[in-house]
């Protein structure tokens, strides 16, 4: 079944208490199951040292490809018995056996060592990848080969084969794992999220604090130790710097971090009761946020210590999560109450031409722009579940909309991944909230964390 989606989300309850291509300036996700390349991957078996450690390399190998939602993932009941392992393994496919009169011939079988064992019936695959690791001077190495079957001579078969080296650990292990993914998705033009983090906010050490993880969800570690609230992250683009809202002083007030010294950047503070939801400009050299210096939460810019301070927004209401278009830079969506529920506008950035972008209907909120510029990410109230936080995409030229989730409990605080395929969100269908990814066209959910409530996750290169 095909589909196509034209594409034409951070909360102030606080304040209270692709596979993607271009058409016609449109963004637009397709959604073609019977399109996928398929792709088969044998598991590679370890020698020595190496053995103990090979799950976790196939492990995450079939994880990273299968959550790039590139392709069609061959079911392992339909391998070969004997897969190959090296390339010396291969063996060209020999003639059919001649039939019987009026019977056709039979193909040849060479359990598993010919390409045409993978192309036809059962496996039915295009794409083999397939190698064995090894343990060599106290080193973990890893030969990967990735073959496309559908061409029968072998020399014009492979698309690559590469050595692999990393320490003679679990995380060596994984970490192989993911440099060989990335490579097979190079192939087809694809970044590999690996390397790429998650920061969120979680109650598992008894507050609200910062933590980090790997785009899988591996390796989470606390940030912030305030012992208070803080809430609402910000990443800025180049990852160096984190920016955010904590209550450890009392008032709201926005912190900012360098993730490379793991120290604590001075920002100045308007004198305000509150400020708060911070975000960065595309360059990194300014953020935004939202302070009462007026009375009413207001939309700000400062530079990146919080000196020259000017106000953008100006309306008697609350406006907060302010996102600036990370290709123009010079537009920016927001959340205001100016017209009643909460809903998403969008303005210049001198503060000129503010439009509301949703329909009014409902409540709306958390904006994250897609990479490209053309599009968001936002929570929203109406749809199959009216009354309950869906999220949403939109086409901002367009306003066009898409729901992407719907009957499985809150879900909100969408943020795009690097590769502007995958989103991650928080949502309570698992009881608490939790943080989960999807690709864009709202399959290939992953639940990545389960202790504690933890949600607002943004995602950085």
């Amino acid at each position: 079944m095909k589909k196509t989606i034209s594409l034409s989300l951070l909360a102030v309850g606080f304040l209270a208490a692709l596979a993607y291509s271009q058409s016609q300036d449109r963004i637009k996700i397709i959604i073609d199951s019977k399109g996928k390349q398929k792709i088969a991957l044998p598991d590679f078996r370890g020698a020595g040292g190496a053995a103990p450690l090979v799950d976790a390399f196939n492990q995450t190998v079939f994880e990273d490809i299968q959550r790039s939602g590139l392709f069609d993932m061959t079911s392992k009941s339909f391998y070969p018995l004997n897969p190959p392992q090296q390339e010396s393994d291969l063996r060209p496919t020999p003639a059919p056996t001649p039939g019987r009169r009026g019977e056709p011939p039979t193909p040849a079988n060479c359990g598993g060592r010919c390409l045409t064992d993978w192309s036809g019936s059962p496996v039915n695959t295009g794409l083999l990848g397939f190698g064995y690791a090894a343990e060599q001077g106290g080193q973990l190495v890893v030969f990967g080969h990735l073959y496309n079957v559908a061409v029968q001579d072998l020399s014009g078969a492979k698309l690559f084969r590469k050595l692999y080296n990393a320490p003679l650990t679990a995380d060596g292990a994984r970490k192989l794992g993911h440099d060989y993914a990335a490579d097979i998705l190079a192939q087809f033009g694809a970044p590999s999220l690996a390397g790429s983090k998650i920061y969120f906010i979680s109650t598992r050490s008894g507050s609200k604090e910062i933590w980090s993880m790997d785009f899988d969800g591996s390796n989470q570690q606390q940030i912030t130790s305030f012992r208070s609230i803080t809430t609402f992250p910000a990443i800025s683009p180049d990852g160096r710097r984190l920016a955010f809202t904590t209550y450890a002083k009392g008032q709201p007030r926005i912190m900012v971090y360098s993730t490379e010294t793991k120290r604590f950047i001075p920002f100045l503070n308007p004198e305000a009761p509150m400020n708060a939801t911070p975000s960065f400009s595309p360059d990194g050299q300014q953020i935004l946020f939202s302070s009462s210096i007026s009375g009413f939460a207001q939309i700000y810019i400062a530079d990146q210590d919080g000196r020259n301070l000017r106000r953008l927004s100006n309306s008697r209401a609350i406006e907060v999560e302010a996102k600036v278009n990370p290709k123009t830079g010079t537009d920016m969506v927001f959340v205001s109450g100016r017209g009643g529920l909460q809903q998403i506008y969008r303005m210049n950035m001198d503060g000129a031409d503010p439009m509301r972008l949703t329909t009014g209907e409902g409540e709306a909120s958390n904006p994250a722009w897609h990479p490209d510029g053309k599009a968001i990410a936002f929570a929203w109230t109406r749809g199959f579940a009216p009354g309950n936080w869906n999220i949403f995409l939109m086409d901002v030229a367009s306003r066009e909309t898409v729901q992407l989730t719907h009957g499985q409990g809150r879900n909100e605080n969408p943020g795009w991944a690097p590769d502007g395929r995958h989103l991650v969100f928080s949502s309570n269908r698992a009881g608490g909230s939790q943080i989960f990814t999807m690709l864009a066209d709202g399959t290939e959910v992953k639940q990545l964390t389960t202790q504690g409530q933890n949600d607002k996750p943004v995602w950085t290169k």
